[in-house]
């Protein structure tokens, strides 16, 4: 009975370091190009749903890249809170010209 008292006690302990430990070493958010998305893509970030992720790719075919990921909040209806949510994993990076 004893040693069944450890062996649980063991286990539990292993498992609460192996959930910490999944939480710490998590991956970190996959960034997304906004000049280059796909609509799955942009469906990643938080609160883009379709309607959005749409604007997105509308706004880019018809106005050309984004320069920087700040310029998103020109799109219809993203406003500073959900840029604030993405803004970490939003990027822009553009091929630099002649290349």
């Amino acid at each position: 009975m004893k040693m069944f008292k450890k062996i649980s006690m063991i286990m539990v302990a292993m498992a609460c370091v192996f959930a910490v430990s999944n939480t710490i070493w998590a991956e970190s958010p996959k960034q997304v190009n906004i000049n280059t998305a796909t609509l799955e893509e942009l469906l990643t970030l938080k609160g883009i749903g379709e309607k959005y992720a749409e604007r997105i790719i509308s706004y880019r075919e018809e106005n050309g890249n984004f320069k920087n990921p700040e310029d998103i909040l020109n799109v219809k209806g993203i406003g500073e809170k959900l840029f604030e949510k993405n803004k970490g994993v939003i990027v822009t990076e553009n091929p630099k010209e002649g290349q």
